[in-house]
């Protein structure tokens, strides 16, 4: 790839303020999931380094994964939890580093719904639970009886638990870990997502069926982790185009500008009174340029949110738009958009540093993204440095519990 326009004199490198605190710059740490947290969900070594190196950049908001919020929920293999008393030690030590780098945290709660495996699931004693007993995919429907596992839906005792008690204390545990903001996952047809969009919620109490029965459980819990956290430390992210994991998008029923028109300006009424969230997450649809230059390149579009939403987006889905940001430098004229990278900044530590001066990125590979161990995670060169990692060695480096 190219070297990047170099971005320093741009609005990407002028401070923005995100609920109490400033950030020197625009560029967020996207969440990354890549599986490296240990068997019983507590964050690692590997962890530690790849967060504290990604926040070196003083003033650099780093959203780390999707975190499990309980133990009842999906727990895919190695995917990191904030529920026990050993995942808040080992995540206060990753944010003491993001701290001493003078730089901020957010965890994104995440629950999978219907996208579990109902395998897994079956091994660990817990039920296959969704919005609604619509599977996402024909595979899933499959592995769910060969498991003996079926989908089933939540019952409404089950959702206030999720929200009063779950989610709840997940967010206690979060503050008392150091994380300076807690992210709401309702995007890419999870469990958040699964309750705003028909193809997914197909219930007939008051969580289903009309656009504000369908948000009822997202602003629910909207509502009460306000009251547990503060909406200076709340945030969340939604995908309203996404297509992946059984979602419809734009062929849906009920167009996505409808349902997240509603949702957004039911979360700018609260701002209006007082109650304004840090930031809301907005995954931009964007994706490859098409392979034919006459091929018209059209994409839906996320302009309709900032007629609703008046406070702070983290926008993402960058990676098409190197080396030359344009549509990046389009989204940052609004004074009021963070940027988000993932894929970019798991093979760019220095990832500010090069936006900023228009240094060459390396390119990432996926290969690498969901392996159990640091080939591909930590062996990546800052800009002008040249050491050489051993793959088998690295290879063979497991995470090991942080204590």
């Amino acid at each position: 790839m190219p070297a990047n326009r170099a971005l320093a004199t741009t609005k990407l490198f002028k401070p923005l303020r995100v609920g109490t605190n400033e950030l020197s710059h625009r560029v967020v740490f996207a969440p990354t999931t890549r599986v490296r947290a240990s068997d019983d969900h507590t964050p690692t070594d590997l962890m530690l380094q790849h967060y504290d190196e990604r926040s070196r950049f003083a003033g650099t908001l780093v959203i780390v994964e999707a975190t499990f919020p309980t133990d009842k929920g999906a727990l895919d293999v190695h995917i990191p939890g904030l529920w026990s008393k050993e995942h808040i030690v080992a995540w206060k030590r990753i944010n003491d580093k993001i701290h001493a780098n003078k730089s901020f945290s957010s965890v994104q709660l995440w629950m999978l719904g219907r996208v579990a495996d109902p395998a897994v699931l079956k091994r660990r004693h817990l039920p296959y639970v969704g919005v609604s007993p619509i599977y996402h995919s024909e595979e899933a429907r499959k592995i769910a009886h060969q498991s003996g596992n079926l989908l089933r839906e939540y019952t409404q005792d089950e959702l206030h638990q999720l929200i009063y008690e779950s989610f709840a204390n997940s967010a206690r545990s979060a503050i008392e870990a150091g994380f300076d903001y807690v992210e709401v996952h309702c995007a890419y047809g999870y469990l958040g997502d699964q309750f705003l969009q028909p193809c997914s919620n197909q219930r007939t109490d008051e969580y289903g069926g009309s656009i504000e029965n369908r948000a009822r459980f997202v602003l629910e819990l909207i509502d009460h982790l306000v009251s547990v956290v503060g909406a200076h430390r709340l945030a969340i992210r939604v995908s309203p185009w996404g297509k992946g994991q059984g979602m419809k998008g734009a062929d849906d029923v009920v167009h996505p500008i409808t349902t997240f028109s509603y949702l957004l300006n039911e979360l700018q009424k609260r701002a209006n009174f007082g109650h304004e969230l840090a930031y809301v997450s907005l995954v931009e649809p964007r994706g490859p340029p098409p392979k034919d230059p006459l091929e018209v390149y059209q994409l839906p579009s996320n302009a309709f949110a900032s007629k609703i939403w008046k406070g702070v987006f983290v926008k993402a889905n960058y990676t098409y738009d190197a080396p030359n940001f344009e549509a990046l430098q389009r989204d940052i004229e609004d004074d009021r958009t963070l940027v988000g990278f993932s894929r970019y900044f798991t093979s760019n530590p220095d990832l500010v540093e090069r936006l900023r001066d228009g240094l060459q990125l390396a390119e990432y590979d996926e290969d690498t993204f969901y392996q159990w161990n640091n080939w591909g995670y930590n062996t990546w060169n800052e800009h002008g440095h040249r050491r050489h990692y051993d793959e088998e060695k690295e290879k063979k480096r497991v995470p090991k519990i942080i204590k």
